[in-house]
């Protein structure tokens, strides 16, 4: 398959709802689905090449999979909301569920960069709840409400440089470069100034960076031409009203989340990323789940899963 099939999900929100899209790879019939969720300012084709080795890998051993790869709201072709508070992990983690429920899998892994892992580890609790609550025939813990049947719970869990611990540096570097919104010339144009705040993802040819750079922006709506950024600046808003202060907090409820996690886990790491640290990612390691970790040398924050060894390690580990 050459290009993946664009489909959209309503999702419930305060102000009325909004449709969140999601881009399928692979065989649509297929029970074994890989959900990849992308960053903070990224968007779902992120995972080209991820989601084509995979279905040729899969392909190759006669085994029918899906790969889905949605656009978390307010990025790609999804709507933008209309309350810029509503662009924070656990509204993005709820719209995950209608969408499951949509493509209806029957083994489930889970792909999460960054924000995409954090969003994953709250999946991975809420479809925990549910499970829990059709076992014991009543609801023992709040679960969220989703039409028709709980999802099933993630099998295998791959979280991208990202993990419950993130390091306050990072978080304030990242909230420097997020939302600003200025207008290029050309596609050609606006990679070259992605490159520049983007030099973490490591090394890229030209052409692989001018590939995952195309779905980043879309035309401008000005009769003289150009592009912008393919996402709703406000999706900063919340981002930057973090303190180091609520951050530190939240880290507990993070890592309680991460030691309920029950899916086979490997944490992937650029060896010199600022946002995981190695402490982090050991700890990682002997709790909770006990993540398999693969380090990635000359990189930082984070592996795109292009270069051949990323995409091995993930391929290996979802489907050897």
């Amino acid at each position: 398959m050459l290009e993946p099939s664009l489909n959209f999900i309503a999702c419930p929100d305060a102000t009325g709802g909004h449709r969140m899209a999601y881009w399928q790879w692979g065989d649509p019939a297929a029970g074994h689905v890989v959900v990849c969720v992308h960053g903070l300012s990224r968007q779902g084709r992120d995972f080209d090449v991820l989601a084509q080795a995979l279905c040729a890998r899969a392909e190759n051993v006669g085994h029918p999979l899906r790969v889905v790869c949605p656009d978390v709201v307010g990025r790609g072709q999804s709507d933008w909301l209309k309350d810029p508070m509503g662009y924070q992990i656990p509204n993005y983690a709820a719209d995950m569920l209608p969408m499951l429920a949509q493509i209806k899998p029957a083994t489930l892994d889970w792909v999460g960069t960054s924000m995409g892992g954090l969003i994953g580890m709250v999946v991975c609790a809420q479809l925990g709840f549910m499970a829990a609550a059709q076992k014991s025939g009543g609801a023992p813990v709040p679960a969220p409400e989703v039409p028709g049947p709980a999802p099933t719970q993630v099998r295998k869990l791959v979280l991208n440089d990202v993990g419950p611990t993130l390091e306050w540096e990072a978080i304030q570097r990242i909230g420097l470069n997020v939302g600003n919104a200025p207008r290029f010339a050309s596609l050609e144009q606006a990679a070259q100034a992605m490159w520049i705040i983007s030099t973490g993802f490591g090394p890229h040819t030209p052409a692989q960076w001018l590939d995952l750079s195309r779905h980043m922006v879309k035309p401008a709506d000005d009769p003289q031409g150009g592009v912008d950024l393919h996402y709703d600046p406000a999706i900063a808003v919340p981002f930057r009203a973090v303190t180091r202060e609520a951050a530190a907090q939240g880290q507990a409820s993070l890592w309680a989340l991460y030691d309920t996690i029950t899916a086979q886990t490997l944490v992937t790491r650029g060896a010199e990323s600022d946002l995981l640290s190695p402490q982090t990612a050991l700890a990682m390691t002997q709790r909770g789940p006990k993540a398999r970790l693969v380090e990635f040398d000359g990189v930082g924050h984070a592996p795109t899963f292009i270069a051949q060894d990323q995409v091995d390690t993930v391929t290996d580990f979802l489907l050897g």
